[in-house]
């Protein structure tokens, strides 16, 4: 189960998180969980506890503060009202209330869903002590500057995604990888947010089961 904490954003701003730890007392790897744009909702905190049975320090941000909706029309203003200079002052909070964590090894990654793989990619460009990124179906303004980015990439996206359609995400990989960037950019038979098992419409359990394995096994490799 996660246990809400209170700690700091970046640029001082009191923020509070959803944390969960894995069994035992020993150092482990972090993750940074970074939410899909209905909020930290009770699909974010399974996610969250998911990465901590998979032997991860797992930290959900909340970049809304407290805000949460089931509307598509009101995500959509919720999405458009964010800060993302914020957002990414809130991972770097994370990032330290993370390091800082006893049972923290020291390295510390991040994932993201839809507007969460957005913000996971914008983070990693911006702030280099990130040692691994893995955005689902989520890419940032075409404005990032990629130059600062030192982690390896993983990113998943789908082949029927309307919003992010297979030619973005391979023209992400392409950009990254002129630039001289570690990435993968990997496409599944899947639409749209495949990996929230609380979305029938979308949900596809075989796809994103390959996708999580692929994002644990990734993790584990760069993080310890």
């Amino acid at each position: 189960m996660t246990t809400r904490i209170d700690f700091d954003s970046r640029n001082g701003d009191p923020i509070h998180g959803d944390l969960a730890e894995p069994a035992g007392t020993g150092k482990v790897p972090a993750v940074i969980v970074i939410q899909e744009w209905w909020g930290v909702n009770d699909h974010i905190r399974s996610l969250v506890d998911r990465f901590a049975a998979a032997g991860f320090l797992a930290l959900a941000p909340d970049l809304y503060r407290g805000k949460t909706t089931k509307d598509g029309s009101e995500a959509m203003k919720l999405l458009e009202a964010l800060d993302w200079k914020v957002a990414v002052d809130d991972v770097g909070g994370a990032l330290a209330q993370l390091e800082k964590h006893p049972r923290c090894n020291g390295k510390v990654g991040i994932t993201g869903f839809c507007m969460g793989g957005a913000v996971a990619l914008a983070s990693g460009a911006q702030i280099p002590s990130l040692a691994a990124v893995v955005p689902f179906y989520g890419i940032p303004d075409a404005s990032t500057d990629f130059s600062g980015l030192q982690a390896p990439v993983l990113g998943h996206f789908a082949k029927r995604d309307q919003h992010i359609p297979p030619a973005a995400a391979e023209a992400l990989e392409k950009r990254l990888k002129s630039a001289g960037k570690t990435v993968d950019i990997e496409l599944y038979d899947a639409d749209h947010a495949f990996v929230n098992d609380t979305r029938p419409e979308v949900y596809n359990p075989e796809q994103a089961k390959l996708a999580w394995d692929r994002t644990i096994a990734f993790l584990h490799k760069q993080l310890g």
